[in-house]
This record gives structure tokens, sequence and C-alpha cells, in this order.
């Protein structure tokens, strides 16, 4: 049976890498003396095996460790459990990359609407797609449904909640899904709305029943807030919703940003990620940004891809540049750059939109 490749980056020095990393195989897979397994099944099948160790430069090397799939379930909470579990707790060590087998790749299925789904859903097949967020917390649902319409008037493609919004006293969830579902409708056109989920899988089934019950197809997830499993549940579960994931809490967990928002996220079930564009309020490196986005789009056993969706601090006159940077298969997501424009927000969406589906690529 083909295992699964864990990469990790380990900063060591070179007369102690081989034994680190024989430690992290073991932890990653039997959390205990191989000398105390007397069981032969058990040694051949699923001890970890170190496959490989090769100098990155600066001190860390990159350790490569074969993993049994059994181990994994195969489940989410499992999987990542068995990739980065206990060895997440050593600040030395990150998690860089995965290799899967095919059939593993099958079990957790992708995204359900990918790309081409999500570019059908507004009407963009051969161009980027534009996004905005509904901010701040604290207002009330009416004025995020007034806000929604001003932005659809414009023709943005997506409007999504700011993902702090969620079931606070100020701005109910049920309540806010209407009025923001009613102003975009009122609108005409193609736009999307996309209701923040947040709590348990209960409160998250109710909340995406709910969206689906006022015609939505769309929804925001924080999937490392919620729970990777609950993420997943969910995408199984509504094979007709889109899933665009957000990356909050993800910089707390030592992963490689292109594999945990670009391939995981995509592995689970995102139809579009979320992530910190370079030159932002974040400091993500230009080559992050490209490797995340490339790992989203990227052919994979027969997954769907992901959409980029480069974001954090964007303004209206980096369109161009961003276009040039990612291409046409990406959704740009500005938000505050475009509230900033208050009473003429609506006008300054429609300059967003124009630059998106004006711009000739070179």
């Amino acid at each position: 049976m083909p295992r699964i490749t864990a990469v990790y980056r380990v900063r060591s020095d070179a007369a102690s890498i081989e034994s680190r990393a024989n430690i992290i195989a073991v932890e990653q897979s039997v959390e205990m003396p191989v000398s105390a397994i007397d069981d032969t099944y058990v040694l051949n099948n699923i001890v970890g095996q170190v496959a490989a160790i090769a100098p990155a430069g600066d001190g860390v090397f990159e350790v490569r460790i074969d993993l049994a799939t059994a181990t994994t379930g195969p489940e989410v909470g499992q999987l990542m459990n068995m990739l980065f579990g206990n060895t997440s707790i050593h600040d030395e060590v990150t998690l860089q990359d995965v290799i899967l087998p095919s059939h593993v790749v099958a079990k957790f299925g992708g995204p359900n609407q990918g790309l081409a789904g999500l570019r059908a859903r507004c009407g963009a097949e051969k161009r980027a797609m534009t996004c905005s967020a509904l901010k701040p917390q604290g207002m009330p649902a009416e004025a995020l449904g007034a806000l929604a319409g001003r932005m659809a008037q414009g023709g943005i493609d997506f409007i999504k909640d700011d993902h702090g919004l969620a079931d606070q006293a100020y701005s109910p969830f049920a309540a806010r899904v209407a009025a923001c579902a009613k102003a975009v409708r009122a609108a005409g056109g193609k736009t999307r709305y996309l209701p923040s989920l947040s709590g348990n899988l209960d409160q998250l089934r109710k909340q995406v029943r709910l969206a689906r019950d006022e015609g939505l197809d769309t929804v925001l997830i924080a999937p490392m807030v919620v729970g990777l499993p609950s993420f997943h549940a969910l995408v199984k579960e509504f094979p007709e919703m889109g899933f665009m994931a957000h990356p909050a809490l993800a910089g707390a967990s030592r992963i490689a940003a292109p594999l945990l928002l670009g391939k995981l996220f995509r592995l689970f079930g995102a139809d579009a990620s979320v992530f910190p564009n370079h030159g932002g309020r974040f400091s993500y490196s230009p080559a992050t940004c490209k490797d995340l986005a490339r790992t989203a789009l990227a052919p994979w056993d027969g997954l769907k891809p992901a959409v980029p969706v480069p974001a954090g601090g964007m303004t209206v006159d980096r369109v161009p540049e961003m276009l040039e940077f990612y291409g046409t298969d990406v959704m740009l997501l500005i938000g505050g750059g475009l509230l900033a424009a208050r009473e003429r927000l609506t006008e300054e969406t429609a300059a967003f939109v124009r630059k998106v589906t004006d711009a000739k690529l070179h």
C-alpha cells in the first residue's frame, strides 16, 4: 500500500539531524520506543520511516517521512494528527508539504464547485473575479444589507461577510443573511453574497440551511476556527454549496501557507481560499503568494482547482499589478479599500470591476 510522505523543515545541526528525523518518524506514527514493539505488522507497516534528509540552508534540513495511510482513517482530523500532531509542539519543526496517494486524495474529494463552478455562478468565465467584504463589526443587519446592496449595484461578483461577523447580538446571523440577501437580489445581476459561518457543527449546519433557504449558494468559513473535520463534514453534506475558506488562525499552526491554505484547504473542500497578499497588512512574500496560488490551481489527481483569493489591505490601484502577478485564474478581494469611498461606494466598486474586466494582460 502506498504511503503518505510528510515533508518537514527542521532546524538542527548536521550531527543531530538523523537522530532528530528518526524521533519525528516515531512520534508521528507509534509514539513509543520501537525497541518495545514486538508485533511484526506494526514494525513493518505502521512505524514511520525516514525517506530522505537534505540540507535546506541556514541550519535547516528538509526531512521526508513516510507514514502508513492506514493510520489516518482516512479522516480529516486524524490525517492532520498523523502529519503534525505531537511534532507541532516542537518549535524548530514546520510541516512544509505532504504527498498523498491518489486513493487518499479521492477519499477527501476536494472542492464541490472549484474555479469553473464559481466562475459560472457569477458569469466570469474568461476573466478574474471580484470580491469585497462587509465591515465593520458592530453595525446592525440592516446597515450591512445596505452596504451589500450598494456593492451589488456596482456589479461586483462576490460580497462576503467580514470573518468577524458571526451571530452577535448587534447583527444576528439570521437577520443579517435575510437583509443582505434581499439587498443583493434587489440589485439584479449575478452578485453572490457569502455569509460567515460560525459555531459548533450543529450551528454550522443550521446556518448553511438558513443561507440556502434565502437563495444563497456560497458561504464563508474559517476552517481552522470551526475545525477542519467540521468544515469537511459541511462540504460533504451540502455539495450544492460553494465554500470560501478564510485563513483566520492559520498562522498559529507552523504549517507552510501554500500547504495549508493552497493544498489542504482545497483537499478538504475549499472552492476558494483567501490569503494575505504581499505588500498588504501582512508579511507573506511574493514567492509564498505565488506558490500558494499555484498550489491551489495545479492539477492534482482529478481534484477541481480552488480559486486563490489574495486580500489584506488591497486597493483598486493595485489591480493591474495583481492581475499581472496572478493571471486571470484568481479572485481579487478589496474590502476596506472600497468601503473608504463611503458615499461613493457604488461608484468605487464599479471602478474596481471595470479595472478587472478591462484588463489587458501582457
